[in-house]
């Protein structure tokens, strides 16, 4: 019995342990993150359609449609008057900037809802999130899925990128006949 190949094995499946609980832990609150992000766009969606909203009132106040109301505030010989014209037009955008985000991350898949996440991310809302982001431990189907995932993420990365290469760097070398 070689006691350091003994040591070598307890230490390898200690490795493989602490890189479950890690990778589990980690991918767990992928879903979490997302959820609270979802609740923070939620809340930006509806300020922004609440802002929307007081710009349609004084347009049908006025007798006009929003879009005829944003032509002629942008066209007004006054400075300041013609950059409220850019915030109303900044609003509507936003809105459906937000909208679109929101309904597609509703609507994704488990396994697409983190690329629909990233092509969609508002990086501000994001930022917001993570500095309250408040861990938790997933009681959902996805996040279990999630944590399984990452747990056999993980554990891929170390047994494929860096243990069984350097076993194979190893073999070799007792392999090679040395020179003489």
């Amino acid at each position: 019995m070689n006691p350091g190949k003994t040591l070598l094995g307890a230490g390898d499946g200690l490795l493989d342990r602490a890189l479950c609980v890690i990778g589990t832990l980690l991918f767990s609150q992928v879903p979490e993150f997302m959820q609270q992000y979802l609740q923070r766009l939620g809340g930006h969606l509806d300020e922004a359609r609440r802002q929307l909203e007081q710009f349609q009132q004084t347009a049908t106040q006025s007798g006009l449609t929003l879009a005829k109301l944003i032509e002629q505030t942008t066209a007004n010989a006054d400075p300041a008057v013609a950059k409220l014209g850019g915030v109303m037009t900044e609003a509507l955008a936003r809105v459906d900037t937000l909208a679109t985000a929101q309904a597609a991350m509703q609507h994704a898949s488990l396994w697409s809802r983190p690329f629909v996440f990233l092509e969609h991310v508002d990086t501000a809302i994001a930022h917001a999130t993570w500095t309250i982001f408040k861990p938790a431990v997933p009681t959902t189907l996805e996040g279990l899925l999630y944590s399984l995932a990452g747990m056999l993420t993980l554990l891929a990365i170390y047994h494929l990128g860096i243990k069984y290469p350097v076993a194979c760097t190893l073999r070799r070398r007792k392999v090679r006949p040395r020179a003489a």
